[in-house]
């Protein structure tokens, strides 16, 4: 395998590779090995044709799409490994050459890392955070407890009202006829969680237990199905059940279930504590950002578009990892949402930016300022892995190969950096 570099526009590159003819006879090999159990040719078993015979049969070039599928991934992440400049997107491949008795030769365009030229990022000037909580916020986050430690009760004495539970049967309708997905039995639905189409809830507030309601409605134009967008429906719904949450007394009794603290008011006071530390974060995080984006506006560098479409592609990918956490494939989320994977690959594209934007500066900042880390601080950060996986520091060590470590020394670096330019930034 040989390979060479030429530098195009925008920090791109296309680099060729050329693998010599014996290589690629073997991934052929491989790729006859893997699908001759289902080539059957007259006089033969199925599986028991000679690869002659079938390229006789089905020309030479049978096999040569599969083994450039098998060879290609090899050989570019060889070329990854061994180049020397940095690539920092995925690859778009294109074969030149895939022939009988030549050399296999295709092109991998990919992004090269940009090089950053630093404005000022010292003393950058960024927004002084005022940090108050106040008695409103204090009675609304005792107000979200009360709430979340509600009973719910039948209630058969009045109709439907606001923030009620109604469990309700129902069957939509267009243009008179039933359309899929539009039916249910027994559904609670919270009357104000706009869970349904638009102004269905408000329909049923002052309905009575058992009664028979119809609800009329006209479905979004950005509606998911096809079918629906803009349509005016009918839903027939019948009142099952109306249930209500009754909220536990605002008195020492209700702080001493909901917290460590015997009286209302030594909760109270732990509720103003929680509540100014969570401010301290979110301005602390706040003025990084601040920061880094000041940093950011005044330095210079070139992105290519290769690169925040990779970044795009992991943020969809991890998106996907924390719905699927949570019971919910990607297909059911776009499906419930309305949404495309193309609209939110568009959505995410400007965070995807400015995180490689991040990324970039303070990996300057940390070459310019000559930032290091030290083996206490890779040390202590092991500490903290151990410590929010319930392991031994030891088993931490044994899971890190030598990638890994440098990874993990660049990524405390970065917060080094961030610490380093919040330390020399001015509020104003």
């Amino acid at each position: 395998m040989s390979f060479t570099i030429e530098k195009l526009e925008k920090n791109m590159a296309k680099i060729t590779i050329e693998v010599a003819v014996e290589e690629f006879e073997k991934a052929v090999e491989k790729a006859y090995q893997k699908n001759k159990s289902s080539i059957q040719i007259q006089g033969f078993r199925k599986g028991k044709a000679p690869r002659k015979m079938i390229e006789q049969m089905y020309g030479k070039e049978v096999f040569f799409e599969d083994a450039a599928n098998i060879i290609i991934p090899e050989v570019y992440a060889n070329v990854y490994d061994e180049c020397e400049e940095e690539i920092v997107s995925s690859p778009m491949i294109d074969v030149v050459q895939i022939e009988a008795g030549k050399p296999f030769i295709f092109t991998a365009e990919v992004a090269l890392k940009p090089e950053v030229k630093l404005g000022k990022y010292k003393g950058v000037t960024v927004p002084k955070a005022e940090i108050e909580v106040t008695e409103e916020e204090i009675n609304e986050a005792i107000e979200r407890e009360r709430k979340n430690s509600a009973r719910t009760v039948t209630v058969e004495d009045r109709p439907v009202q606001d923030g009620d539970t109604a469990v309700i049967d129902f069957e939509g309708f267009v243009d008179g006829v039933a359309f899929e997905g539009g039916k249910g039995d027994n559904y609670p639905l919270t009357i104000g969680s706009h869970s349904f189409i638009e102004g269905f809830e408000e329909q049923l507030i002052g309905k009575a237990l058992n009664e028979e309601v119809e609800v009329n409605v006209t479905f979004p134009e950005d509606y998911h199905a096809e079918e629906l967008k803009g349509k005016p429906a009918v839903f027939k719904v019948k009142i099952n059940e109306i249930k209500e949450n009754q909220l536990p007394e605002l008195d020492d009794e209700f702080a001493s279930e909901v917290s460590a603290y015997d009286t209302l008011e030594e909760y109270k006071e732990s509720v103003k504590k929680n509540l100014t530390e969570k401010k301290e974060a979110d301005a602390k995080m706040a003025k990084e950002e601040a920061v880094v984006d000041a940093i950011i506006e005044a330095a210079e560098m070139e992105v290519p578009d290769a690169m925040v479409l990779t970044s795009q592609r992991q943020m969809m990918e991890e998106f996907s990892q924390r719905i699927q956490m949570q019971g919910l494939s990607m297909e059911q989320y776009l499906q419930f949402t309305g949404q495309t994977a193309n609209s939110m690959m568009e959505q995410v594209k400007p965070q995807a930016e400015k995180r490689i934007k991040s990324r970039l500066v303070l990996e300057a900042v940390v070459a310019a300022e000559k930032i290091e880390v030290s083996d206490a601080e890779y040390e202590e950060e092991l500490g903290k892995m151990a410590s929010a996986y319930q392991m031994e520091v030891e088993q931490i060590k044994d899971l890190m190969d030598a990638e890994r470590e440098a990874e993990m020394k660049k990524d405390i670096a970065i917060q080094k950096a961030v610490d380093f330019v919040v330390s020399k930034a001015k509020e104003k």
